[in-house]
């Protein structure tokens, strides 16, 4: 019975892991981004970087503790507003990524960066 509900979640965590690449590669896909670009790690950030239309050098910046939680926060606020979200949407894929970012690829927000 142990097993089962270990097979359980991580089946769970792999469908959660799929919408939330579907929802990357579709937002990048709006944005002018190559949607495959999701898949490929730290040249995901960068694509992220110029989303948000922050300079590529601040990928740097991501790699100090402490510092990379506040430059997310603002890369991800500014996501949310070139996408016509709020301020709680930006919150929400910063602290809820896996819910929020399916919504901003798969949902009828237009990029206007």
């Amino acid at each position: 019975m142990d097993d089962f509900f270990g097979q359980l979640s991580i089946g769970f965590f792999v469908v959660i892991a799929f919408f939330y690449l579907v929802g990357v590669w579709k937002a990048f896909e709006k944005a002018g981004q190559p949607g495959w670009a999701a898949i490929i790690p730290i040249y995901n950030v960068y694509v992220i970087l110029k989303i948000a239309g922050k300079p590529g050098w601040w990928l740097l910046l991501l790699l100090i503790p402490v510092v990379n939680f506040f430059m997310m926060l603002i890369v991800y606020l500014e996501i949310a507003a070139r996408f016509g979200q709020s301020v709680a949407f930006g919150l929400g894929l910063t602290f809820l990524g896996f819910i929020f970012w399916p919504i901003l690829g798969l949902g009828d927000s237009e990029y206007a960066g």
